[in-house]
């Protein structure tokens, strides 16, 4: 009798618990359906109650709870649910989302002014630690220039590696909103859009014109930083101990590529090391830079198709051809970016070292002002198709650049030519152009 007695006990607490389980997880459903609704149509007021029971509740129901609460608490200025948010999170879904998390609580404390320099370096660290490219736009930016400022003096070797993992973040963004705004426009182009593939274009064209200012805000710090002055002793004093390291060869070879620096003797050494290393597309192409500039042309040309052929990604090749279109001149420079371009008909980049090709030839393609300014209509032209089909590659100085040098009203009437006319431009340029 005892032992029935005992089991129907444990099977009324059984039943008991289960069912306060079950209307527990019933109300959390509840709330969270109301609370959702309450977020989505921006009645934050109405929205809190509910977010805080189910913080308090609830807090692995759903990762979404943090993604709308974030919203919730910054729209209302709420410090403390702010907090409690970004912690609870944390706390619950430390491997979903978490470098974002980070790095958009820096972004409610610095806006509300709700920390110091300080403490809102070691958040950003946090996230920029876990995944700099999920880290929000300005705090790439921002977590870069607060190490810069601190290790610039005592550590810059600290400073180039953050650069370089930044900018590959940055880079990888940039490639896939490329991707994603290439292929869009296509649609666009043949009317076969949807509403919302349009506001997916949109957003895509500002974030990647964002990340390209981003983008140009690094090099303009990290150039005053990372002079040849300061490479070479560096790169010097640290080959020995990682002259067997391909990240770190990468890294020097391209740093002192993209300062100019290949005339020093270490830039050679580097580049044969990172080719004996890795034996990578990469090397080979740098290689042939160093085989090129000791005079080994049929020796550099080799190396180049040797990198080419290596390489199965149409994004690398472009770039490679590039590099190539970059270390040549005239006519011969310009069909090799078109030749980049094959490979990747939305590289900015490639168009825009076109126009810088055509701004160098204003005073020798053209025989009086209205001639040569026309020339800068040629680049306008070209750094215009740059901004269009890959909206970060840094095009808008460019385009601001240009614009100044274009015919003026004045110029063009005393010319005898009128607004809109075609106009061909000579030289070896040799496009046909509108007058403005």
């Amino acid at each position: 009798m005892k032992k029935i007695t005992y089991l129907l006990t444990g099977l009324f607490l059984f039943v008991a618990v289960n069912g306060a389980k079950a209307q527990a997880s019933q109300e959390c459903h509840i709330k969270y359906n109301l609370f959702k609704g309450d977020a989505t149509t921006k009645k934050y007021t109405q929205a809190k109650p509910n977010l805080e029971y189910l913080l308090d509740n609830c807090a692995t129901l759903s990762i979404n709870i943090y993604k709308y609460g974030a919203k919730v608490a910054e729209s209302l200025k709420d410090p403390v649910l702010a907090k409690k948010v970004y912690e609870t999170r944390l706390s619950n879904f430390p491997d979903k989302g978490a470098a974002k998390a980070h790095s958009d609580y820096a972004e409610f404390l610095i806006e509300n002014k709700l920390a110091s320099d300080d403490e809102v370096f070691e958040i950003l660290k946090k996230a920029y630690n876990i995944s700099p490219k999920d880290m929000g736009v300005k705090n790439i930016f921002r977590y870069f220039q607060m190490i810069a400022d601190k290790y610039q003096d005592t550590d810059p070797q600290k400073v180039f590696d953050t650069y370089d993992d930044v900018m590959e973040s940055v880079d990888e963004k940039l490639e896939d909103y490329s991707k994603k705004i290439a292929k869009l426009q296509e649609k666009d182009s043949v009317g076969t859009i949807t509403s919302r593939e349009k506001r997916n274009l949109r957003a895509y064209t500002i974030n990647s014109t964002s990340l390209g200012q981003v983008e140009g805000g690094l090099d303009a710090k990290i150039s005053k930083i990372a002079t040849c002055e300061r490479l070479i002793p560096i790169y010097s004093r640290d080959f020995e101990e990682n002259k067997t390291d391909g990240v770190w060869l990468k890294r020097a070879v391209s740093r002192m590529y993209n300062k100019e620096c290949q005339t020093d003797p270490l830039f050679e050494k580097l580049a044969n090391e990172y080719a004996k290393v890795t034996q990578s597309a990469d090397a080979y192409n740098f290689l042939a830079g160093v085989l090129a500039k000791n005079g080994d042309n049929s020796g550099a040309a080799e190396m180049r198709k040797k990198a080419f052929d290596l390489e199965t990604d149409p994004f690398k090749k472009a770039k490679y051809k590039l590099r190539e279109a970059q270390s040549a001149g005239g006519s011969r420079a310009r069909a090799l970016a078109y030749e980049a371009l094959k490979y990747n008909p939305n590289m900015g980049k490639a168009y825009l070292f076109i126009a810088s090709l055509y701004q160098r030839s204003a005073n020798s393609c053209g025989s009086d002002e209205f001639e040569k300014r026309m020339v800068y209509v040629a680049a306008l032209n070209k750094a215009l198709k740059a901004n269009k089909v890959d909206p970060g590659c840094g095009a808008g100085r460019y385009i601001s650049s240009y614009k100044k040098n274009v015919p003026s009203k004045k110029l063009i009437f005393q010319k005898g030519m009128s607004s809109g006319a075609s106009y061909r431009v000579g030289c070896w340029i040799g496009e046909t152009v509108r007058v403005p």
